[in-house]
């Protein structure tokens, strides 16, 4: 009976260990499982916060709503420029193997054809009743037509007047407007600025966002429609300047900051320029030109850059605390004649 009692004790003892072993691997297994779900759970969490924040920065960067930093914005542009440019290096492999190596600089494709970057986008601001001044202007050196569209394909120009909305939506200047552009097609229409001279600032400033979006280009320019060009001597001009990926080019200039109200130059934030009231150095605003890292700031960040009084003040403080080049151009003088000038009045 010991002996039996003995073996019966052994028995249920080796029982209760192999249980016991089988409950440990269970609870190990159980558990294995549930770390490898919550691991997985936040790497899964952690690619949609990722993709969420791409998004997100894509939509708030297109829609030109950005509150992002000065270092993170040109960050983008660069990022962007370099995608554009590998892009356009493997087309241009590619068709270098099929066609012989030629070279050609090639920057998108429609699907059918491959278009070149122009070399420059001129916005021509103008008003209702100057309507005489646009005349003068097609005459002298913008064309009309398939001048016009031959200036854009041949010299890689594109000239388009800039122009805002009346007070009153619907009226006869806005009517006037329309009916001369669908017989000239040579308009930006504005929808977002009210027409007025208090609002020149405002209407550079959405002209280089606009034209950034729209064209891909080298440079982008602002010209006043009483101000004639030389277009080849502006090709010329610009393209000594292809290698500054960062360039702010004119006629520059400072001046005297008026703080008297009754004053045709009143500049209302006068108290922010110092005690000499002198403006910081920038380009005359009868014509200047920004090349394509520029433009796309001033798109991307349109909803906060600031604007002072003068659209060519205000085009200078976006960016003065940048690393850009500012370029003296004496050709860009318009105000005095000179031979080999760029620009002088109509």
């Amino acid at each position: 009976m010991l002996g039996g009692s003995k073996g019966f004790n052994t028995n249920r003892a080796s029982s209760s260990m192999v249980s016991g072993s089988r409950i440990s691997t269970l609870l190990l297994s159980m558990f294995a499982t549930f770390a490898s779900i919550y691991v997985s759970g936040r790497l899964w969490q952690e690619s949609q916060n990722r993709v969420y924040l791409i998004k997100e920065l894509d939509r708030i960067t297109g829609q030109g709503q950005s509150a992002i930093s000065v270092d993170d914005t040109l960050k983008i542009i660069a990022c962007r420029e370099q995608q554009k440019k590998l892009s356009a290096l493997e087309t241009e492999l590619a068709a270098a193997k099929q066609g012989g190596f030629t070279s050609k600089l090639l920057t998108e494709n429609d699907g059918a054809h491959a278009k070149k970057r122009h070399l420059v986008v001129i916005g021509i601001m103008t008003r209702f009743g100057n309507k005489n001044n646009r005349d003068a202007v097609r005459k002298a050196w913008m064309g009309t037509g398939a001048m016009l569209k031959k200036m854009e394909n041949e010299k890689g120009i594109v000239a388009r007047f800039v122009i805002g909305k009346s007070a009153n939506p619907g009226d006869n200047l806005d009517r006037g407007i329309d009916n001369e552009n669908r017989q000239s097609n040579d308009f930006i229409i504005l929808d977002d600025l009210v027409e007025g001279t208090e609002d020149l600032p405002k209407k550079a400033r959405l002209f280089f966002a606009y034209a950034a979006d729209k064209w891909d280009a080298e440079f982008y320019a602002k010209v006043n429609d009483n101000i004639y060009v030389t277009i080849d001597a502006l090709g010329t001009a610009l393209a000594a300047h292809f290698d500054k990926p960062r360039a702010y080019i004119g006629c520059m200039k400072s001046g005297q900051v008026f703080s008297e109200p009754s004053h045709k130059w009143y500049e209302p934030d006068w108290w922010k320029f110092g005690d000499k009231k002198s403006y910081f150095r920038h380009a005359s605003g009868e014509m200047y030109v920004i090349s394509r890292a520029l433009a796309k700031f001033v798109s991307i960040n349109r909803s906060i850059l600031r604007t002072y009084a003068h659209d060519d003040v205000s085009a200078g403080s976006w960016f003065l605390g940048l690393n850009v080049l500012h370029v003296d151009e004496g050709k860009f003088c318009c105000s005095s004649w000179s031979s080999g000038a760029i620009c002088s009045g109509v």
